[in-house]
């Protein structure tokens, strides 16, 4: 495609819930790369907003834009429970999507939160073990890998 074919108002570049999105592909799959949204819950935004998927990001006007923007941010109170990835959040007791830059820093509290309670859990995060019950000795392993004995 050269610049002929997109024409004068295509945006390569959108920028949605502060992650740069690239305007060639299908919006569906562009908002892939917000953190937080998968192709599931992209498919279902814009569903809800009324645009069409298939369409290339670039081409979206600045109203369908913030369409979509708005969507984003009352998503969770627009699906049921079981569509959000937050459900039954220990402060605000009540379920939430979190996107973007909240994704890591709610992740890193959740961590820190079992590691001060030393729960288990926490010590193995912080000590960089697996968390769930996954073997040690042979896979999973980091650094210089420790094999066989050659005998001499």
């Amino acid at each position: 495609m050269d610049e002929t074919e997109l024409g004068d108002d295509f945006s390569y570049i959108l920028r949605i819930a502060d992650t740069d999105i690239d305007g060639l592909k299908p919006i569906t799959y562009g908002l892939t790369s917000v953190k937080g949204i998968g192709i599931r819950t992209s498919m279902l935004i814009c569903q809800l907003s009324g645009i069409d998927g298939a369409r290339l990001g670039g081409h979206l006007a600045i109203e369908e834009q913030d369409l979509l923007r708005s969507t984003i941010d009352d998503y969770a109170t627009r699906v049921p429970w079981w569509l959000v990835n937050r459900q039954r959040d220990l402060e605000a007791n009540e379920d939430a999507h979190i996107i973007a830059n909240e994704v890591s820093m709610t992740r890193a509290d959740d961590v820190s939160r079992l590691a001060e309670m030393k729960a288990y859990r926490g010590m193995r995060h912080r000590s960089g073990h697996k968390v769930r019950g996954q073997r040690l000795r042979a896979n999973g392993r980091k650094g210089s890998a420790l094999g066989v004995q050659r005998k001499k």
